[in-house]
This record gives C-alpha cells, structure tokens and sequence, in this order.
C-alpha cells in the first residue's frame, strides 16, 4: 500500500499508564498528515488510517491472519471462478442517515474505474477486472484502438468530437459497466480472471476497496452514476476531489475536523454505526513531527499514543508501565529508488548538468551510477545502530516469507572500493573528475529516513569530495508530489503490502507501470519493456506480468527469482532493510491486536482500563 509515512512498526505506539486520564478520548502524536482522504487517491498509511476509521469495506480480515476473512458490510460472499458475489447487508447507514444499498458498492468501484488517478491505487482494480491493462487510459487504448488525448480534450475535459464521445459511450457500456452488477441483495464482480488474492485487495485496510455513500457523493459533485459525461471525472488532481478533506462513509468513526494547520485529524465515534458504537468517543490523530515534543507529550499524558523512531526506543525501555511485543512479522521494506529521468525543472538537481554543480536529468539512467550507489551504504551501520538492529538485509524489494524470496540471492553490501569504481566508470571519467551536487528529501519528523540519507550523503563526500548530497526535510504532502510530479533524483520511502503476494512487491517496484516504477521516469519505461537476453527476449515487464498471470507456485517462483537476478545485475534500486516488527503500548490500553498489512490502529476495538 501504500507509502509509509512512518516505518512500519520502526515507529513505536505508546500509551501513558497512570491513572487512567480521558478514558473516552485517545491522543495519538505521529509524524506528517494525510496525503488526502479521498479513498480512491489515497496511498499511503497516514492517510489509510483515517480511512481505515471512517469507512466500512466489505470485507475485514480475521484478526492476525493475512488469509481468512470475515463479513463486514457484506453478509457473504460466494466465488466461481471468474465471478465473486457479495450478498449486502441490510440495515446500515451512512454517517449522512441514507442507508447502505447494493448500488452504493457498484457504484464505488465503479467510480474508482472511471476515476483512476494517476500514482494511486486503483491499478490493482484493473489489474483484476481487465488483466493485461493496469489503468483507464491503457484500457481505452487497448480495447479502442485510440488514445485517451485523441479521445478527449485536456483543456475541456470533453470529446474532441461526436465520433470520440461515442466510442467512449460504447467503452463505458462494455467494459465499466459490466465489471460491478447488482442482483438483488447481492454485488457481483466480474474479474477477467482467478485472482487468489482478489478478496485481500478490497478488504479492510484497502482504501481504495471502502464502500462510498453514493448519494452523498454525488451532492458533493462527484461522478453522478451516468454514462454520458462519465470521462469528465477522470484523474483529478488530489486537492480537485471533494472528499481530499472530507469523509462520506460508514464506519465507526466519523470526521470532526482535519486541521491542516496543526496536522491534526479529530475523529468522533459513530452513533448509528451498525455493530455499536465505539468505546473510545473521540480520537485525535496529530501530526507533531518533533521527537522531543512527542515525548515530552507522552510524559505529561497529554497524548496516549506516541509514535518512537527505533533509534529511541531505549529511552522508554525499563519502564513498567508499558508493554512492549518484539518480534512480529512484517510485510514492508524501506528501499533507495532512483528516477532515471528527473523533470528539468526539479529544484533537487542543481544546475541539470554534469558541470560539478548539479546532475544530469538522465543521471541514475547510467547503470554504473546506479551500482555505485548501491555500494555506497552502509547497511549494517543503519541497521545495527540507527535501528538498534530492529531490521535485517533482504536481496531486493521482495520482503522475507514471499513467495520468491531466496536466502541464496546475494544482499547487498556496503563496499567504498567498489562503489569507487564504480563512480570512475560513470560518464567516461567525467563524474569522478567534476564531482554534483543534488538534494535528497526526507518527510519531516522521520529520523529513520533522515539518517539513511545522511548516511549515504557521508559516504559520497568520503569517496570523492565533489559528491555533494544535500540532505534536506519537507512535509510529508509535500514529499509524496516531489515523488509524484518527478521532481526527486532519489527517495527513500517504504511500501507495505496491499496483499500478501509477491506481485505486490515485483510488480510495484519492477514494472514500468508500477507504483513505484512508473515514477522511474521514460528511460526506465523504455529500458524495462526492452526484450533481454536474459529473458530469452521477453521484456522484464513481460516477466513480471507473466509472474502474475499463472497460478502454479513452482512457475510463479522461478520467474521472481529469475526478475530478482536481472534487478540485482542491473541496479534497479536497493531495499535498505526489512523492518522487525515490534510493539510498544501503555498496559491501559485493551484491546490491541497485530495484523501486519493494517495501514493503522484499529480504533473501534481500543478502551482504556487500568485493571
């Protein structure tokens, strides 16, 4: 899923424990804000706790477990090969007062088809109903015969001409409409093929798999359920939607206030909310990016939950009061990523050139830049002593317990020699003679991700005194469209896992149209759909697609490994460690309970007691 604004369980929730203070209120002090709150723009973990909270998906899973489910707002479900069918429950209202219907879950994914903004989450949805296009505009070329542009106006918004409009009618009737149909009670979806883990991409903790209010939606002035005009409501800007700050759901929490000012969501318990209302009555999630502020917060229990960066999770150690579980497993991985092709006018690049001052826009696009990166880390020394050893090495983005993941794969490592060759290859000699000068951003508040990177910018400058790295803070917003506008020369950033397959992972990080991978810039684009000799001429997206599209395990892992090679050779970023999961909280707090693909707490089963 998702970016991680804060590690995953690197960052560290802590409760105060005395008598219990303001049992029907929680304060959670975190690092950043969301992104947005719209549920089909939304990628990342801050923003995916609140929704989390404020909205039902159909389905939830069962506690700890990645692979068995239970009923939400869907009673069952049956599955038929292609066809899965969810019988809706009755009863239950939206914060607004309308009562959920079967229409109102067609009509939220199909307004996630129809929307499918670029860099969100709605590629999974293609990727399952449509198969070999992961978003609208690849859909309509494919299946058209013509581009989006040559289809429709950017400026208006509307079709170039008669011809356009119906061939966009016609796209509409056959392959939106059909995807998502109601039958009586019952929803059913229409997928272009078995997908194992087609239930873990809509099930709680899916944002983009949350149920909308359609009525609401539409007074807000989201897409009013029709096919004529449909395309006007397609890959809005974030900050365009309706609901960037506003929440029309049905789960146990409702919206309050999202002050930007102060980074402050305030949640208050749903009434009406079909299972009960929450114990906790109020919740507030606040962005202070400060450790020292956070802490001092905690101490004084003016705030009872606290996220701990692992570098200072000794200095809450020894305390009798809090409870802390080591040891739980994780499905993220915080990794290096390099842009091969950096937007001219990023800010982060110097001068644009290979002149000592700046880097090229095509700088990572050079293999032996990309290597001399790699070596450049020092793994063990963030792992040991700016994580305290609460991560460990993995060969590439894939976490450990993955399908495709091989202990026998080499790690990386950290090695000056190497990375010094490395850097005298790049551009003839040239790099090594003039030196650059770029910035690397860290969203504010994140010490982990703020030492990675100043530890890459040490080792640059003690290789070669020219290497100048700028390590610099920016808001977590600001961060995620540096990222999404193609502004960063390189990131550091995490990903948990939308579902617990090695797709998520290869696919996300490899594929020129994954999450991360689309944001590698056009060179990677052309260099990842380039037929490889190390492929037997396939394509690496070919392979990883392919990856996708089978069912048998044996198959499926030999060609991840085989991907993971290629990726290693090649230098197509590096992951810096996996992280070991571990859980810090006050003994008031009941009611806690791990699940490793969670974006969030889980709000509706917390009270406080101090028994």
């Amino acid at each position: 899923m998702k970016k991680l604004l804060v590690v995953l369980l690197l960052v560290f929730s802590i409760f105060t424990f005395a008598a219990v203070k303001n049992p029907d209120t929680i304060v959670d002090v975190t690092i950043g804000e969301p992104d947005t709150l719209d549920p089909h723009q939304a990628y990342d973990t801050a923003s995916g706790e609140v929704i989390f909270n404020v909205y039902d998906n159909l389905i939830e899973y069962k506690g700890s477990s990645l692979s068995e489910f239970l009923p939400r707002l869907a009673e069952k479900w049956e599955i038929d090969g292609n066809t899965v069918k969810f019988k809706i429950r009755k009863g239950v209202k939206f914060h607004s007062g309308n009562e959920l219907t079967p229409y109102d879950v067609e009509y939220t994914f199909k307004r996630a088809l129809i929307g499918n903004p670029g860099g969100g989450p709605i590629w999974m949805l293609y990727e399952v109903f449509f198969g070999d296009y992961f978003s609208l505009k690849s859909a309509v070329k494919g299946l058209t015969g013509h581009s989006w542009s040559e289809l429709v106006n950017p400026e208006t918004k509307e079709p170039v001409n008669d011809e356009a409009k119906q061939i966009l009618l016609d796209f509409y009737d056959k392959y939106i409409d059909s995807k998502v149909t109601v039958d009586g009670d019952w929803v059913v979806f229409h997928l272009a093929a078995p997908k194992v883990y087609f239930l873990n991409i809509i099930a709680q903790g899916s944002s983009w798999g949350a149920i909308l209010d359609s009525k609401a939606a539409m007074g807000l002035g989201l897409w009013d359920g029709k096919k004529d005009g449909w395309w006007k409501f397609h890959d809005w800007k974030k900050e365009d939607s309706p609901l960037y700050a506003k929440e029309i759901g049905s789960g146990p929490y409702e919206l309050v206030e999202w002050d930007r000012t102060q980074q402050k969501v305030t949640l208050k318990a749903f009434e009406g909310y079909w299972r009960g209302p929450a114990k906790i009555k109020n919740v507030v999630i606040w962005g202070v990016d400060e450790w020292s502020t956070r802490k001092a917060m905690l101490e004084k229990g003016e705030a009872d939950i606290a996220a701990v960066p692992a570098q200072y999770l000794s200095q809450i150690k020894g305390n009798p009061d809090l409870e802390i579980i080591e040891g739980l497993p994780t499905v993220s991985v915080t990794t290096l990523n390099f842009n091969w092709q950096v937007k001219a006018d990023s800010p982060y690049i110097g001068s644009g050139k290979l002149d000592g001052q700046g880097v090229p826009t095509t700088f990572f696009a050079d293999k032996n830049v990309r290597l001399a990166f790699i070596y450049s880390f020092d793994y063990k020394k963030m792992i040991d002593e700016v994580l305290d050893g609460y991560g460990e090495l993995v060969p590439t983005a894939l976490p450990k317990g993955f399908l495709g993941y091989d202990e026998n794969l080499p790690k990386p490592k950290f090695d000056l020699a190497e990375a010094t060759k490395y850097f005298k290859r790049a551009y003839r000699g040239q790099l090594w003679r003039k030196g650059f000068k770029m910035t690397i951003l860290y969203n504010t508040g994140n010490a982990a991700r703020q030492k990675s990177a100043e530890l890459l910018a040490d080792s640059l400058k003690k290789i070669n005194p020219k290497f100048q790295a700028e390590v610099r803070g920016v808001q977590w917003p600001t961060f995620l469209d540096a990222r999404k506008n193609g502004k960063m020369p390189l990131y550091i950033l995490g990903w948990l896992a939308d579902y617990p397959d090695p797709n998520n992972f290869i696919y996300t990080f490899y594929d020129s149209k994954g999450d991360y991978g689309s944001y590698y810039g056009e060179k990677y684009a052309e260099f990842a759909s380039k037929p490889q000799a190390f492929f037997g001429g396939k394509s690496l997206d070919e392979m990883i697609e392919e990856a996708a599209s089978l069912t048998d395990p044996k198959v499926r892992e030999e060609i991840y490994i085989k991907v993971q090679e290629f990726v290693i050779r090649e230098g197509l970023g590096v992951p810096l460690y996996q992280p070991v999961g571990v859980r810090v909280h006050r003994k008031w707090l009941k009611g806690w309970y791990p699940n490793s693909i969670r974006p969030g707490d889980d709000y509706y089963h917390y009270y406080k007691s101090d028994k």
